[in-house]
């Protein structure tokens, strides 16, 4: 075969892989509207059990609790912000408010002290006093808007850390190149009135969760890896910041020894702040928690659980599913399954997006794809 029909022949191949998706993104939101979520699909550990928590809640990205038990949700491509309200206490949503309309991929939010963080691309919003004007919402603060307007990477996951600064991430506008390292592939954070920003890690090709160890208070997070380098590298990883101002090897290095074939040349994997854990390649792993509730046993104590999105550009996809990741006292990960069956052979009906531990103990899990939250219980409580 011919370099010109090798490439025509990968084109048409991606072409259809779309086809396939969009129709079965079609027939699978179909069974959504409907009401009939294949729940009976999914796989836990003995002793758990996968409700839904929230349904009529599209596209649901990063979530944030508020006051009184207010889930706040961002979305990426709906370009809106949701209030999802629990009044009764059952642990099952009775309303979802759309709060925040039109949007640029607001994926990521934050609450602390009454005020909503939003994060929009090149802006960051705050709508103060949000829990007592949820249905009559006023105009945001803008805090910033000097972020880059770069879509490739933009949205943002945010979070307030131990610190009480909010920490926000610029991913590379770009597969893999050399951005300009002061704007781009960084996690920065600033005070809660938009002052004070500064870079505390660089050399982070895109995260979209991160969370912080509740004994340490160092932070921790997913990073996705580059693209086109074959279906079984690089690895994402799990990082940790064991002090600020890190470099954790992008576009330079990914995982722990893949030389990038373009810019590895300039610098060597051992300069550079190995992953805590390598992860699934191209299983997009988004959301990360520490587990710090009581409802599931002892081992799941101060542990990681990821959000994996699933694949986009691999023959055979993986993903889809959520990931546990636990260490020893020697500091040493062991890295499983905890859930999964949104894939099923070659076809997802969900793709989860970010977990939150709950005050109860439960974890919820958004989906941006089914458009509903999930909510995972344990019955063996330590």
């Amino acid at each position: 075969m011919s370099a010109s029909r090798g490439r025509k022949s990968k084109v048409m191949n991606h072409i259809v892989g779309l086809i396939c998706a969009s129709l079965m993104l079609f027939v699978f939101g179909n069974r959504i509207e409907a009401g009939s979520l294949p729940l009976d699909t999914i796989k836990l550990p003995p002793g758990f059990t996968i409700t839904v928590y929230a349904d009529n809640v599209p596209n649901a990205r990063g979530m944030a609790l508020g006051r009184d038990g207010t889930l706040f949700v961002g979305t990426k491509d709906k370009g809106d912000v949701y209030a999802v309200l629990d009044k009764d206490g059952d642990q099952r949503a009775d309303e979802v408010l759309t709060i925040a309309r039109g949007l640029n991929m607001p994926a990521g939010v934050a609450y602390q002290n009454g005020s909503l963080y939003v994060a929009a691309v090149d802006r960051l919003l705050r709508y103060d006093d949000i829990d007592t004007q949820l249905k009559h919402v006023p105009p945001p603060v803008v805090l910033t808007d000097r972020f880059p307007k770069d879509a490739r990477h933009g949205w943002k996951f945010i979070a307030f850390g131990p610190d009480g600064k909010l920490y926000v991430p610029v991913g590379a506008p770009c597969n893999s190149c050399e951005p300009d390292p002061d704007r781009y592939a960084l996690i920065g954070r600033l005070n809660p009135d938009g002052s004070g920003y500064e870079i505390i890690a660089r050399g982070v090709r895109n995260t979209v969760g991160f969370d912080w160890d509740p004994t340490t208070h160092e932070l921790w997070f997913t990073e996705n890896g580059r693209d086109h380098l074959g279906d079984n590298q690089p690895p994402d990883e799990l990082n940790h910041a064991t002090k600020s101002d890190l470099h954790f090897g992008y576009p330079y290095c990914h995982g722990r020894t893949i030389s990038d074939p373009e810019y590895g040349r300039k610098h060597a994997c051992g300069e550079f702040a190995p992953p805590a854990a390598e992860l699934g390649p191209h299983v997009a792993a988004l959301g990360m928690r520490f587990y710090t509730g009581t409802m599931f046993p002892k081992e799941y104590r101060n542990q990681i659980f990821i959000a994996e999105h699933g694949s986009w550009n691999r023959s055979e996809k993986i993903g889809y599913r959520i990931t546990f990741v636990s260490r020893d006292e020697q500091g040493r990960t062991r890295y499983s399954v905890f859930a999964e069956g949104w894939l099923q052979g070659q076809r997802a009906w969900g793709r989860p997006v970010d977990v939150l531990v709950m005050p109860d103990g439960a974890l919820l899990v958004s989906d941006d794809s089914a458009g509903v939250i999930y909510r995972i219980t344990s019955g063996e409580p330590s």
